[in-house]
């Protein structure tokens, strides 16, 4: 079967010029002030696809040119257990990992799976650069299992203190390559790095959150929750690192509420952050669309000592256009802050109750619901949305042998990019 992609066009957020994908536009060429494209498609009903498997049955809002092997996609569950510890009568949880009862298959345990089956399926099928990918680690474990089992070349920039996040159950094949930043070092010394490579024209970015596909690959969270429940949420949680993830549902809310079959509401926006690494949180609590000051030693400080390391992006997609600020400002809700002690309570809580095992990060996001509940801020009544955006590494790891990457490559982002550039092209020779 050949598959036909979708029709859209780009969107500035800022000014609202829509205008043509070059094929791997991350911003307006045109544009004005800082700001995220949104893909604007041709198909304004949401149907999950009949014709195409996994992932891929939300293939007609996905900027997409291809399928690719083996994607999973989120599951989405009524809750039993944690539905009534907290009283609540229409928790829905969002299962992003592996827990094979209820059809959950992700061999990569993390939502992130969702943002490379659809990055790598929007690269053309005769591309041959190599793009390049900066994690703090389940971004970097799922980029890498998609672009080894699809052939699809690639670099890998971590921290190197994140290693241990790059198991996999099978070696990875040759064309995807690791580098990492020294020990001691964070995410956005991760991203220096990457950067710096880009400079050599053989390599290019994948984006980040300015890449359409990996926002609408995140947004399928939101369009298997509507799938199960028939409707859009009132709330929605999530712990959140850079609030990609966040931005995205509430960009699938907007299509959602012009197909019109789901409702015309916006839910609640309610992400949460792993104290004390709470850039986004300190902001929106001080009213400011502006990101508070932290410098890079306060950074590495506060992403040393919480235990959600994927949770520490100091230069998040907050402020400019299209942005977590706006998210949340048009849609309302808040930003919550979780201690390394609360969301222990609630790692081994949601076990308890939901019958499977979560990263850090996913109980940073539980730990938050309660909180709201505590506070009056949803209702007992309310259809709650949790995305759990990683669990089922424990049972995954005993039914599966993995094998543990390690870097081919450890680099100060500080050395001049020639001398960088020439060590990682040597890898992929």
């Amino acid at each position: 079967m050949t598959f036909k992609p979708t029709k859209y066009s780009l969107m500035d957020c800022a000014s609202g010029r829509k205008f043509e994908d070059a094929g791997w536009t991350l911003s307006d060429p045109q544009g004005q002030k800082p700001s995220l494209v949104r893909a604007v498609y041709e198909k304004k009903t949401y149907d999950p696809r009949v014709d195409l498997d996994g992932f891929y049955r939300f293939a007609d809002w996905l900027p997409i040119r291809r399928t690719l092997e083996h994607s999973c996609a989120p599951v989405t569950y009524k809750s039993k257990g944690m539905a009534e510890y907290l009283g609540l009568n229409n928790l829905y949880i969002t299962f992003s990992g592996y827990y094979p009862e209820i059809g959950a298959r992700m061999e990569t345990c993390s939502f992130k799976e969702t943002e490379a089956y659809s990055v790598c399926a929007r690269l053309p099928q005769d591309n041959d650069r190599v793009m390049v990918v900066a994690s703090a680690g389940n971004t970097a474990r799922a980029f890498a299992k998609v672009c080894s089992d699809n052939g699809i070349p690639l670099l890998l920039s971590i921290p190197y203190d994140n290693i241990g996040a790059l198991w996999f159950s099978n070696p990875l094949n040759d064309n995807v390559k690791i580098i990492a930043s020294p020990a001691g070092s964070d995410y956005f010394d991760a991203i220096a790095l990457g950067d710096k490579v880009c400079s050599d024209p053989k390599f290019f970015a994948e984006g980040g959150a300015k890449n359409i596909a990996r926002r609408d690959g995140m947004g399928t969270t939101l369009l298997s929750a509507v799938e199960k429940i028939g409707r859009i949420p009132d709330a929605y949680f999530q712990a959140i690192g850079s609030g990609t993830g966040t931005i995205a549902v509430w960009e699938n809310n907007l299509r959602l509420i012009e197909d019109g079959r789901y409702g015309s509401h916006k839910m609640k926006l309610f992400p949460s952050q792993n104290d004390p690494f709470t850039i986004m949180y300190d902001s929106w609590k001080a009213g400011s669309r502006e990101l508070v000051p932290m410098t890079p030693e306060q950074a590495r400080h506060a992403a040393s000592v919480i235990d959600a390391k994927v949770l520490s992006n100091r230069k998040p997609p907050y402020s400019l256009a299209g942005g977590l600020y706006d998210a949340i400002s048009d849609a309302g809700g808040d930003i919550y802050k979780v201690t390394n002690a609360e969301l222990e309570v609630w790692r081994q809580r949601f076990e308890e109750l939901e019958g499977i095992d979560i990263y850090s990060a996913a109980a940073v996001a539980a730990a938050s619901l309660e909180m709201a509940v505590r506070e009056g801020t949803v209702g007992k009544d309310e259809v709650i949305m949790l995305n759990i955006t990683g669990g089922g590494e424990k049972r995954c790891k005993a039914e599966t042998k993995t094998v543990q990457a390690q870097p081919d490559l450890v680099l100060d982002p500080s050395l001049d990019a020639s001398v960088i550039i020439e060590k990682v092209s040597e890898l992929f020779k």
